[in-house]
């Protein structure tokens, strides 16, 4: 699908609410007879009350052990009745349940959804169950995987005040206590349709999903107390420099890495955060970026070198740059170059090449990002629980192609100041 065809699809979305504040997004796509229906919620990991951490990825897990209306195993069995699909996922900011069903059953993944919104059954010992489930998880993603501790101490380290330095899954000793009222006070907190967004990708019609959303999602009652409000504190300004490393005998490629506190999208002042978008596309976004032309073709320093961008928090964002060593290379060493690497993106004016190249490339990987029903769904949903607009995406590639490289160079000063990140190491252990 190209350029065009995805700009005449933004124009042809609509959103509205209902009137127990449930919003409603519509993206139309007519390449097949099928949907994928999503409810975000505007609450995730970093939502967890203190000493709870990973209450929202539990209750993700616990949404599933069904209702008075569709016990435990009916809404999973139902939906692989219809040769659907379905899944959920949390992250820091929202947490999101979503099915992929042919479009003539899309009421029926909206009434078994609109139920669970307000009617979960949580029954002590398959809560406990599912808490084991959990713990067995975080052993065997984190707690088993070197790489996955380093960056769950990197970012603890980064983040010193704010929550996004709790890992989404939690602490292992606060999810062991976790209990069936936690889950429950978390539940009726955030879960509720003046806090939820739905969205409907597919061969639909508004007129197709508003009519089924009042008929299904209408029904549901908004809590007569506020909306819940997400009151996040403020990271302090760090001045000493930082390094974690982790050692372990299970480590067989050393790495480097490190992580600087950037404005997202939501908290960035002007044209930053599109700024910053093309600084690590520039930098480390392809094997023509500067860090790997410098560190892997020209000196040989790495086997591979990058950098990335967490754009979408609600609140304040990270860029982030790794390196992996060539045999025989210390890690110190290879710091110093990606020293280097940065000093020179701030002291040099960007070739205007270069940003053409990076604009393209980011764009087009946008386009086809939107080519698949699904992933335009999260793009919506991620936007819209995170501070943003439905206009915000129609509108993204414009501000990319708007950006100037002094705009680029400035946010690498500005940004990418050396002693501000914190630097890990993962080694093997002697």
């Amino acid at each position: 699908m190209g350029l065009k065809g995805v700009m005449t699809q933004s124009s042809s979305i609509s959103h509205f609410s209902l009137a127990n504040g449930l919003d409603v997004v519509v993206i139309p796509d007519r390449r097949a007879p099928v949907v994928t229906h999503m409810v975000y919620y505007r609450n995730g990991a970093a939502d967890d009350p203190v000493g709870k951490s990973g209450i929202a990825h539990f209750l993700e897990h616990l949404m599933f052990k069904g209702t008075e209306k569709n016990p435990k195993g009916v809404f999973s069995e139902i939906v692989a009745d219809l040769g659907g699909q379905e899944n959920a996922f949390t992250s820091y900011d929202y947490t999101a349940y979503y099915q992929r069903v042919a479009k003539e059953n899309l009421s029926q993944v909206m009434a078994l959804e609109a139920d669970r919104m307000t009617g979960l059954v949580l029954e002590g010992p398959e809560v406990l169950s599912e808490r084991d489930v959990v713990i067995e998880e975080r052993k065997m993603r984190t707690d088993s995987d070197p790489a996955a501790q380093l960056q769950e101490s990197l970012a603890a380290t980064l983040y010193v005040h704010h929550p996004y330095g709790t890992p989404v899954i939690g602490w292992g000793h606060e999810i062991e206590a976790l209990s069936r009222e936690d889950a429950l006070d978390y539940y009726r907190r955030f879960y509720r349709p003046d806090n939820a967004i739905l969205i409907v990708a597919g061969d639909v019609t508004e007129e197709d999903v508003r009519a089924l959303a009042e008929d299904n999602y209408g029904k549901v009652e908004r809590p007569d107390n506020q909306t819940p409000a997400r009151a996040r504190v403020k990271e302090p300004v760090i001045k000493a420099r930082r390094l974690v490393t982790l050692g372990d005998e299970k480590v067989e490629q050393p790495m480097s890495q490190r992580a600087y506190l950037v404005p997202s999208h939501a908290t960035a002042q002007g044209n930053e955060a599109f700024a910053l978008e093309l600084l690590s596309q520039i930098l480390g976004g392809s094997q023509t970026s500067r860090l790997y032309k410098s560190l892997v073709l020209d000196v040989g320093l790495a086997v591979s070198a990058g950098a990335w961008y967490w754009n979408d928090a609600l609140d304040i964002g990270q860029f982030g740059v790794y390196a992996v060593p060539a045999e025989g290379v210390a890690l110190e060493a290879l710091d110093a170059a990606v020293d280097g690497v940065l000093a020179r993106f701030r002291d040099e004016p960007v070739d205007a090449r270069e940003l053409e190249r990076a604009k393209t490339r980011l764009i087009a990987d946008m386009v086809y990002a939107q080519d698949s029903q699904t992933h335009l769904a999260r793009i919506y949903g991620a936007t819209l629980t995170t501070g943003g607009k439905v206009e915000d995406v129609a509108r993204w590639p414009d501000e990319i192609r708007k950006v100037d490289a002094a705009a680029v160079q400035v946010a690498a000063k500005k940004y990418l100041k050396p002693g501000t990140a914190v630097i890990g190491h993962l080694v093997k252990a002697a």
